[in-house]
């Protein structure tokens, strides 16, 4: 089976064309980084309108890579949700009028699902396994038994990751987006500011991160003259952030995995593209007898091919969705 697939849930207009849900046979991605950094952030309404300028030459060139035409896609994934729903309906009547005029079967999926399988473009994992899914916008620890059987563990009552990255990476003037900025920035700093650990509860596998960044906040409002701000330790800052976030992150996966006995995990999201991430749950997989699983960088951030996948599996046992299903700007895993 060859998948057509399509992802415009946030920034990125992404097209894929997966064969027999093994290979990727093209997945072209269009950051629209540059366009939202000078407010910080990404804007919706922004976004919105250039997804409806890229999607076309995005799909276009996935296809060429391919080397291969709509007539020869014999099934069409899109994400519904969960995202913008501007930016959503972009890439949702883009597929759907595709379906229409070639009479192909149309699947909407969910965008963390696509996170959690993404895995499953370079590895075969068991199951069952934990999934812990970092982004911009999600942060959240999985029990996964099974496609479509994902309980949900722990999610973040404030503030994804990624977006603690973002906004302190603000903070600073360090630009955006913060993920990559602060990691480069830390590799030059120590680890010398104790930032606190949040822990919603003892017996909650929750995630908070509002807190450290208003740490890091008041922590700054401490140099408080144009003299002392000139001394401000921002490498020192960035990598006792970043190594807060990760201890954080750790911390509730060990205790999901002593409290569900699993013995793999996988990560997955935009934030795992991150090195030093990646090192320490290296360290803490070793230390702990955990077998796990990471996707390549490119495989980690917002991408189609991710939604080609799990596309691929459902419309290969039957389920489709009608010409007639919304965006939905949020959609938890697992529910239809």
């Amino acid at each position: 089976m060859i998948i057509l697939g399509i992802e415009t849930s946030c920034d990125e207009t992404a097209a894929s064309v997966l064969k027999d849900g093994k290979e990727i046979l093209s997945n072209v991605v269009y950051s629209q980084i540059a366009l939202h950094r000078p407010y910080g952030g990404v804007v919706p309404e922004l976004a919105s309108r250039r997804h409806l300028d890229n999607i076309v030459p995005v799909v276009e060139e996935a296809l060429a890579q391919a080397g291969l035409k709509l007539e020869n896609m014999e099934g069409i994934a899109v994400t519904r949700g969960p995202g913008l729903v501007g930016a959503l309906l972009v890439g949702l009547c883009f597929a759907k009028s595709l379906c229409a005029v070639n009479r192909v079967p149309l699947t909407g999926v969910n965008h963390i699902e696509g996170h959690i399988c993404s895995i499953f473009l370079e590895h075969e994992v068991p199951f069952p396994f934990l999934s812990l899914t970092v982004s911009g916008g999600h942060t959240s620890l999985f029990l996964v038994k099974g496609i479509g059987a994902y309980e949900v563990l722990g999610q973040t009552r404030d503030d994804a990751a990624g977006e603690a990255f973002d906004k302190v990476a603000k903070l600073l003037n360090l630009g955006y987006p913060g993920g990559g900025i602060i990691e480069s920035l830390a590799e030059k700093g120590e680890p010398k500011i104790r930032f606190p650990r949040a822990i919603p509860s003892a017996d909650s596998l929750d995630f908070s991160f509002s807190g450290i960044k208003t740490a890091v906040v008041n922590y700054v409002k401490g140099f408080t003259t144009p003299d002392s701000l000139k001394k401000l330790p921002t490498e020192d800052i960035a990598a006792s952030f970043q190594e807060a976030v990760v201890d954080m992150l750790i911390r509730k996966v060990i205790q999901a995995r002593n409290r569900f006995k699993t013995e793999r995990l996988v990560l997955a999201g935009g934030v795992v593209s991150n090195g030093y991430l990646r090192r320490r749950f290296q360290e803490m997989a070793r230390k702990e007898e955990v077998e796990l699983f990471i996707p390549s960088p490119h495989i980690c951030t917002d991408n189609a091919a991710m939604i080609a996948w799990v596309g691929n599996h459902y419309l290969e046992r039957g389920k489709q969705d009608s010409l007639d299903i919304d965006a939905l700007s949020r959609w938890r895993v697992g529910v239809s």
